[in-house]
């Protein structure tokens, strides 16, 4: 199956709390959306490996990606080296993703910044055709995406541009507390941690008004890149 756009993530929740609202965007405009997770957040607080792909899962459906996998990472563990940079490449080759979303590059969680670094690494290896790489035991032929973003964390960061994502905030937000063993419950007995506060989903909802408000509309999601974008035509911008 080719994608339209393959999001990365170093934990299962990563895209949803960073770019949901964009994910469900293009998925109801009827593009290939899929989300590859690196860990199932193995030495999260709260929940388990199994629980995590569950609701995973529930995700999936309620943001309509066409795929979602899981590469058993090892949470916190993983590293940026050749065995774990081919597992990626592997995804590139399989699905052909014209647009990648990534971790976001500086973050408090060093396992995001790892994951962003890896795929800016796979995706150069991607596109080399003496590199290597089987699915099923055939070989596969060397891609590169044409487009990189990563997406915002905890961390905030100036973003390099906003997506409008106004319409689809609830859809993200439903995408979210699917992932019911990490997000606020108030009859959790359950430690608490920095993202089961209501004070998490407070400052997303509050990140999301301030970004949509900075390009003119309700909610918006940021996102940053590599290089300098460009434009053919500046009266398209908003």
């Amino acid at each position: 199956m080719k994608l339209d756009l393959l999001a990365f993530a170093a934990h299962p929740d990563d895209v949803e709390m960073s770019c949901g609202a964009t994910i469900a965007k293009y998925t109801a405009r009827g593009r290939k959306v899929g989300i590859v997770d690196f860990t199932r957040g193995q030495m999260g607080t709260r929940g388990t490996p199994e629980l995590r792909l569950q609701e995973a899962a529930k995700a999936a459906e309620i943001l309509d990606l066409a795929v979602r996998e899981n590469l058993g990472f090892e949470d916190i563990y993983f590293t940026n080296d050749i065995d774990h940079q081919l597992k990626v490449v592997e995804m590139i080759r399989k699905y052909r993703p014209e647009v990648v979303l990534a971790n976001a590059p500086k973050d408090r969680h060093p396992d995001h910044e790892r994951a962003a670094a890896l795929v800016k690494t796979a995706i150069f290896l991607s596109g080399l055709a003496k590199l290597n790489t089987t699915a099923d035991g055939q070989p596969q032929k060397p891609w590169r995406p044409a487009r990189v973003y990563h997406y915002i964390q905890s961390t905030m960061v100036t973003p390099d541009f906003v997506e409008d994502v106004t319409g689809y905030w609830e859809q993200r937000n439903a995408s979210i507390r699917a992932f019911a063993s990490q997000v606020h419950d108030p009859n959790a007995t359950t430690p608490d941690t920095f993202i089961s506060s209501p004070e998490f989903m407070l400052m997303l909802d509050a990140r999301g008004k301030m970004l949509g408000q900075s390009i003119g509309v309700k909610f918006g999601e940021g996102f940053t890149t590599n290089r300098n974008l460009g434009v053919a035509d500046m009266f398209s911008l908003l």
